[in-house]
């Protein structure tokens, strides 16, 4: 991959949470941006890249009307920006499961639909819309059961349906250790409400100060996943596309970053990105040392110094712990003013509409074992209702004795082959059997 997502992604994770605001939430604004990377390689190739093939630092230099627009939401150029997720997606991570699908209305078929379906990544699936119970079967089969339903209800307005799922399922290299509430500390809202919180355990966890520019001085405490291919870590990707994925060196950390009380919770969790970026370095960037910090207690810890036999070159020794509380959350988020209005436009001239909703479903779990997640992301759009007018139906009956040919259809290679159209076996249907047992299941999937 020649770009890094790490930054676009902060960029768009920037807006999204900003529309949630400071309440209880989760998010995955990694699933979201997939979609409007699949959009992306709807837009012309003369626009893609803006006209010398480069983009600016905000993606959208050289770029013009609705392609700059979805350039601005994705943070870099629409070409890039659909070159990473065929990258993300045709190389499924081990302990991250994703999977994308297109689908359409039988019957809005057109040549520039079928072009841009062609573009897609080879993971994505494509196909005809499937009904309201598809959608919801779809969600939960590729959310490892979290989500129940598709985050969008279909009707009969819509003729293009994208999706996106991104989930996990890990258990911890090594599980926390419990302590009391009142570990969180005398200013803690939480350390009343709560029996018990989580503790780090005496190795197998990393935990430090940094200094940041967003958010000043902020504890970070950092969880990592058994290795995959283990046996005893998280859900490993595969299926479809997951058969054959080289586990080795792949893995999954939870960076957990808590700033001052009066810090702003977008300013966190740009700290937070930026210091997942490079969590697994040996010395992460703006790691403070304790020999710089006052001793004494505060919100965020308390640190205190005693007399310790150690063979560290100075003889000074600094050890972390960090205590956290378990949590979980379910949420939903109208996705469609960041970034997918953009995206509509861009595919109107495909569908013969810009009118889109987009919304997320997401569901999270953080506890003492592991870390379960998982985001499905829907965008429909939607032509206008016609007027009102006549249908004529007819319910077609075999009641009585009729003729039955099957018929071989050839057109390898493009064109009509030799067995096109030859008879291969004929009947007389006179006396008819009644449903076998064995047939009144409904078949897998159905």
């Amino acid at each position: 991959m020649t770009t890094n997502l790490h930054a676009p992604l902060a960029r768009y994770a920037a807006r999204l949470h900003g529309a949630a605001g400071d309440r209880h939430h989760v998010a995955s604004p990694l699933g979201a941006w997939l979609l409007l990377a699949l959009c992306a390689s709807a837009v012309p190739e003369r626009d893609a890249a803006g006209p010398d093939g480069h983009a600016g630092p905000d993606g959208d230099a050289g770029l013009d009307g609705d392609a700059a627009d979805l350039a601005d939401a994705l943070g870099i150029a629409p070409a890039q920006a659909a070159r990473i997720a065929a990258d993300l997606l045709d190389a499924p991570h081990p302990l991250v499961p994703s999977a994308t699908a297109v689908w359409h209305r039988p019957g809005t078929e057109t040549a520039g639909l079928d072009a841009w379906r062609a573009a897609l990544p080879h993971a994505t699936g494509t196909g005809p819309l499937p009904d309201q119970a598809g959608l919801d079967a779809w969600a939960r089969e590729h959310s490892l059961g979290l989500i129940e339903r598709f985050p969008l209800a279909l009707d009969p307005r819509v003729v293009l349906a994208l999706a996106s799922a991104v989930a996990t399922r890990i258990s911890w290299a090594t599980p926390f250790d419990l302590a009391p509430a009142g570990t969180l500390g005398p200013d803690s809202p939480w350390a009343g409400r709560l029996t018990r919180v989580l503790r780090t355990p005496a190795h197998g966890h990393r935990a430090w100060i940094a200094a940041t520019p967003e958010a000043g001085d902020v504890a970070v405490h950092v969880a990592a996943a058994q290795p995959a291919g283990d046996g005893t870590g998280g859900h490993e990707a595969g299926g479809a596309h997951g058969g054959g994925t080289d586990t080795a060196g792949a893995g999954l950390s939870v960076v957990s970053v808590a700033a001052a009380p009066g810090v702003a919770p977008a300013d966190v969790l740009a700290a937070a990105y930026r210091i997942a970026a490079d969590a697994d370095a040996d010395e992460p960037a703006g790691r403070r040392s304790l020999f710089d910090l006052p001793l004494g207690d505060n919100p965020l810890w308390t640190l205190r110094e005693e007399a310790v036999r150690t063979f560290a070159p100075d003889r000074r020794e600094q050890r972390h712990t960090a205590a956290l509380p378990c949590w979980s959350a379910r949420d939903e988020h109208d996705l469609t003013g960041i970034g997918f209005a953009a995206a509509g436009r861009v595919l109107a001239p495909l569908v013969g509409t810009g009118d889109v909703r987009a919304r997320q479903a997401v569901a999270a779990r953080y506890d003492r074992y592991g870390f379960a997640a998982a985001a499905v992301t829907g965008m429909f759009a939607r032509v206008s209702l016609p007027p009102l007018g006549v249908a004529r139906v007819a319910e077609l009956r075999f009641g009585h004795p009729y003729a039955v040919v099957a018929v071989a259809t050839d057109r390898r290679g493009g064109g009509t082959g030799p067995w096109h159209g030859v008879p291969v076996f004929s009947g007389w249907v006179a006396e008819p059997d009644d449903v076998a047992d064995a047939d009144l299941a409904d078949p897998p999937g159905a």
